[in-house]
């Protein structure tokens, strides 16, 4: 079992409770880790004996381009996206941070983080 992680993903997003951030939008890290058995791909060295990093972070990438209210609905709707469009991920985890969180002071991110096993 191998343990695949895309880390720092950055993007701009309209997601938020507040109408300032649902118009002006403020920007997102988005952390996915997640297992699957590679030994194919270790002995075959082809990208179909895997699971493709770079079309993981395009779900990612359209999940969080579809604005929500909270952080724990798009961790969700990412985690459940990525392991439906891969049943060979046994185990996944997501953490999303919101950078500068309108708190009422200096915080530099609030986050949230869910697997698979929630």
């Amino acid at each position: 079992m191998s343990l695949i992680t895309l880390e720092g993903m950055e993007f701009s997003g309209h997601h938020g409770c507040s109408q300032e951030e649902q118009t002006i939008g403020t920007r997102f890290i988005v952390d996915f880790s997640f297992e699957s058995d590679t030994s194919l791909a270790e002995k075959s060295d082809e990208l179909a004996d895997t699971i493709n990093y770079q079309s993981v972070y395009a779900l990612i990438r359209e999940e969080m381009e579809q604005p929500s209210h909270l952080l724990e609905h798009i961790a969700r709707r990412i985690l459940n996206r990525v392991c439906s469009e891969y049943p060979r991920i046994e185990f996944a985890e997501v953490t999303v941070s919101k950078l500068n969180p309108q708190l009422g002071g200096k915080t530099d991110c609030v986050s949230i983080t869910l697997s698979t096993e929630d």
